[in-house]
């Protein structure tokens, strides 16, 4: 049986990469994509042949980038719009690190609304106004740019929208969208229309006074995947063609299910070509139950002490610089305690580093890059990306060692993975005000050891676990140093 599962799985993997690009290829046939600047902003613009619709100006949401607004963005271009998709201050491509205070409405926001007010002015005409659509954090920015006596904006559509900006005559023409599973926002959305009809609901119309507003919930989304919600870019269109009188083609959207079918086609692929390694030696140790829960809590205990005492603050990106020397600490702990045990680091194979890097930097990180979000670092990043890996190369060594490369059971993996994350919460409450964006690095550590664990275990499997964690280490510093925003250090 296992033989047989060997044979089919590199057959059905490959079929699933090749429809998923047939399907996501074809949401951009047609679709002419350029990438442009206004100033120092990077813009992608969205247009087909021939196009004169309306112009409309996308923003994405924190830690975002122009990349992951692209289903929206080919939807309406399909439709005949003329979209520009930008990268906020310290996001994606952009070279300009985000500053200011984020604790006040005039300080870092008022900067981001400064650069779409730019781009607006730049891309739109003058005799027309142009449509605002933006997700989670732009939609603050977007409102109080749409609030400017500059601005030239009309119609605003919104994606997981928070704003204390809303009144009940400004915006005049918005439609909210919230994820069915985003509780709060939904209930932002409903409040954003009840100040123009008190008793109004979800999917409803309301209208008073020249203000028009509705509120609704993507099925079966939450703050991500609302991203790819078919629903919701037709709600979108429908919501401009309303507003502007036009007439979009009805073109039917890509759903977001194509790019996760492709990305797993990609890592179920790493398993039969990771078996093509030639065979190295392995570490083969069972870790008493004792020594797996001091692996686990010293760390997770006394990392977050010592490193927010020594408040390290050097990297021009948000928490990166605490979070590198939480990891190092972490990684050297464990190390430590293994070298203590008796566990030593076995044979190392660069070629198994390389077949990590190339498949997944190369094969899935150039795959996200081009339909899902950026992946590819600017120069400034660069940098950065080596200075993470003083953290993430003794971490994801210990981490490769103490798992055995995956192949430790299950509940010893899932009390380190636990403890860690229970760690960086722990540093969270020591100096909630500096690290709370922490937070965010757990959701994308999740997704690493399910998409980078897996491969990683394959070659363990063949190479050893120290040539795993080495690979591993590497893409994690450059996974946290593409997603995570530049920010000025003392801005």
């Amino acid at each position: 049986m296992r033989a047989l599962f060997d044979r089919v799985l590199p057959v059905l993997a490959v079929v699933l990469v090749l429809a998923s690009l047939w399907q996501l290829e074809g949401a951009r046939r047609g679709v002419e994509i350029t990438n442009g600047s206004v100033g120092q902003t990077p813009v992608i613009s969205y247009t087909i042949a021939d196009a004169n619709g309306p112009v409309v100006v996308i923003a994405h949401g924190f830690a975002g980038s122009a990349q992951m607004m692209q289903a929206y963005a080919l939807t309406l271009a399909r439709s005949g719009y003329r979209v520009h998709s930008f990268d906020f201050l310290g996001h994606g491509r952009n070279p300009v690190p985000m500053s200011g205070d984020v604790t006040v409405i005039d300080g870092t926001t008022r900067l981001l609304v400064e650069q779409t007010l730019d781009v607006v002015a730049a891309v739109g005409d003058a005799d027309a106004p142009v449509a605002v659509l933006g997700h989670s954090m732009a939609t603050d920015v977007l409102i109080r740019a749409a609030l400017d006596d500059r601005a030239n904006i009309g119609p605003l559509v919104l994606l997981s929208a928070f704003s204390q900006a809303v009144t009940e005559t400004e915006p005049a023409d918005m439609l909210l969208i919230s994820g069915q599973w985003e509780g709060h926002l939904r209930a932002f959305g409903l409040e954003a229309v009840q100040m123009v009809q008190p008793d109004a609901v979800e999917d409803a119309v309301v209208q008073a006074d020249g203000v028009i507003r509705m509120a609704m919930a993507a099925p079966y989304t939450e703050h991500v995947s609302i991203l790819h919600s078919k629903a919701g870019q037709i709600a979108a269109r429908d919501w401009l063609n309303r507003a502007f009188s036009h007439e979009g083609a009805a073109a039917r959207p890509v759903s977001g299910w194509w790019l996760m079918a492709l990305l797993a086609g990609i890592v179920a692929l790493a398993r039969p070509l990771a078996r093509l390694l030639p065979t190295g030696a392995r570490v083969a140790v069972n870790l008493p139950t004792r020594e797996v829960w001091l692996l686990a809590l010293v760390p997770a205990v006394s990392v977050p002490v010592v490193a927010t005492y020594l408040d390290v603050r050097l990297l021009p990106v948000m928490v990166a610089d605490y979070l590198a020397l939480h990891l190092f600490l972490t990684g050297m702990v464990q190390l430590g305690i293994l070298w203590r045990v008796g566990v030593r680091v076995g044979a190392f194979s660069a070629l198994g580093v390389a077949a990590i890097l190339v498949w997944g930097l190369g094969a899935f990180g150039l795959a996200l890059d081009r339909y899902g979000a950026n992946f590819v670092p600017t120069s400034e990043r660069l940098w950065v990306i080596a200075a993470l890996c003083i953290g993430t190369l003794p971490f994801m060594v210990a981490d490769a060692l103490v798992s055995r490369g995956g192949d430790a059971p299950l509940w010893q993996r899932l009390v380190l993975r636990v403890a860690f994350f229970a760690s960086l919460m722990w540093a969270v409450y020591l100096d909630f005000e500096g690290l709370f964006f922490l937070i965010l690095i757990a959701p994308v550590m999740v997704l690493f050891y399910i998409v980078f664990g897996l491969m990683g275990r394959w070659v363990a499997q063949r190479a050893g676990p120290l040539t795993s964690g080495a690979g591993l280490g590497l893409i994690l510093a450059w996974a946290l140093g593409v997603s995570f925003p530049f920010f000025a250090v003392g801005g």
